[in-house]
């Protein structure tokens, strides 16, 4: 049974784990993983925790296994727009748990006050591009006020409300 839950600091050992991975992180530009400290973390945590409800941070268990991430921002600034990110470790792939914590993570953004939503894949992750075009997500141009990353290449793609 899969469970998508707020992460709170019981899961921070997960998310570092995850993050340290080069295998889930190499498509974001961190070929040999993310690697945080304890205190970072916590910081981390404190700042999801703080701007709740307009950004959130979800594990994702399969049973009592950890098995990922997901996370929505809603910048307000910009029409509400959320950005939308999932990370699963390699054995949760391929089983529709990406789909099912995504479509959780864009349900809770828009009720939180979303008017549309974006991802920003890597053109090689092509899994990826799969799953949110399965989801409704259109590739679009990226709008001006989102600078890219000239060191990490990323399609823009968006589904409205």
């Amino acid at each position: 049974m899969i469970t998508i839950k707020e992460t709170t600091a019981k899961e921070l050992d997960n998310v570092k784990a995850l993050w340290a991975d080069g295998d889930v992180m190499k498509f974001v530009g961190f070929p040999d993983g993310l690697l945080q400290t304890d205190d970072e973390m916590k910081a981390w945590l404190d700042w999801i925790e703080s701007e709740r409800p307009q950004v959130n941070h979800y594990s994702i268990f399969d049973g009592s296994v950890y098995c990922g991430e997901t996370f929505y921002s809603i910048d307000s600034k910009h029409g509400n727009s959320a950005s939308m990110d999932i990370k699963l470790f390699g054995f949760a792939r391929g089983k529709g748990i990406a789909a099912k914590a995504l479509s959780y993570a864009i349900e809770q953004a828009f009720e939180n006050g979303a008017e549309k939503v974006w991802v920003d894949p890597n053109p090689n992750n092509e899994k990826a591009l799969a799953l949110y075009k399965r989801l409704g997500f259109v590739q679009k141009p990226r709008p001006e006020y989102l600078a890219e990353d000239e060191n990490i290449a990323s399609v823009y793609m968006e589904k409205q409300k």
